[in-house]
């Protein structure tokens, strides 16, 4: 990795906070790949790692992440939480929450789509910022029973007009802050704005109120009272999407009145639903 020098009003703003250690590199292959290194080796809770342009960028699924460079906030922290880690996923909501609630997202009436999406709501929803969590046990003695985990997320920021031939075929599925607002977003002080937001919604779920996150989420999701068909690899279900349970996870009524809890698994909002 080759050092940037972007970040110092970031660690300015951020100090005194959990993520005041922002590390922003130009390009990276992976800021999840490198967070998990690092966390292998004893890294402390909070580490940030920004970069401005990822070559081996991963979604859900080992699916690419395709971004031109210096377009958008390509980051990962490093979580050692202190929390059941049976609710481990909910730090996956508490990313999308944190980036909904930034002033330029709520501009654009962002939602939450499950699991790990922040969309534009429409027909099809336009994806804003995917988020993809990666956890390890890495033997670490602290009070936090080694239970690491790295939430990275890419958020569209200030994509260029008109789209690169790399990106045309992204417009009808996907979004950038700077396309829906009219006006160039600072992915630094994006940055700051997430982190603060993480960092409330932690604080939250290590204090026991998972259900105050999961709450959270329901009036933030796109995806609830809409029909959907969720990919569950080997079968699908198709229904209404009517809840989330206490665990964050999506709960379709199909078509008989069978409500499926779906934990895992791509969900396609369906037109015209």
């Amino acid at each position: 990795m080759v050092t940037g020098v972007r970040g110092d009003l970031a660690r300015s703003a951020l100090r005194g906070t959990r993520f005041h250690d922002v590390r922003w590199v130009a390009e990276t292959g992976s800021t999840n790949r490198d967070l998990l290194e690092l966390a292998r080796g004893g890294a402390a809770d909070g580490v940030v790692l920004v970069a401005d342009h990822q070559t081996a960028g991963r979604g859900r699924l080992d699916r690419s992440w395709v971004a031109p460079p210096d377009a958008s906030l390509l980051m990962s922290v490093l979580l050692r939480p202190r929390i059941d880690p049976a609710d481990a996923p909910l730090l996956t909501v508490a990313m999308a929450l944190a980036v909904a609630a930034t002033p330029a997202a709520r501009e654009v009436s962002a939602r939450v789509k499950w699991p790990n999406d922040v969309v534009v709501d429409g027909e099809p929803p336009r994806k804003l910022a995917g988020i993809l969590a990666e956890s390890l046990v890495d033997g670490s003695s602290d009070d936090r029973g080694g239970l690491a985990v790295v939430v990275g997320v890419g958020v569209n920021v200030d994509w260029p007009t008109p789209l690169p031939p790399e990106l045309d075929e992204l417009s009808t599925t996907a979004t950038a802050l700077n396309l829906e607002t009219g006006t160039k977003v600072d992915r630094e002080e994006l940055l700051v704005e997430v982190l603060r937001g993480l960092e409330r919604r932690c604080d939250d779920l290590e204090s026991g109120d998972a259900a105050g996150l999961v709450r959270a989420a329901r009036e933030a999701s796109a995806t609830l009272g809409r029909r959907v068909r969720a990919d569950l690899g080997a079968s699908q279900v198709e229904g209404i999407a009517v809840d989330l349970d206490d665990r964050g996870d999506l709960v379709v009524e199909d078509d008989v009145g069978q409500r499926h809890v779906v934990v895992a698994g791509d969900v396609i909002h369906l037109r015209g639903a």
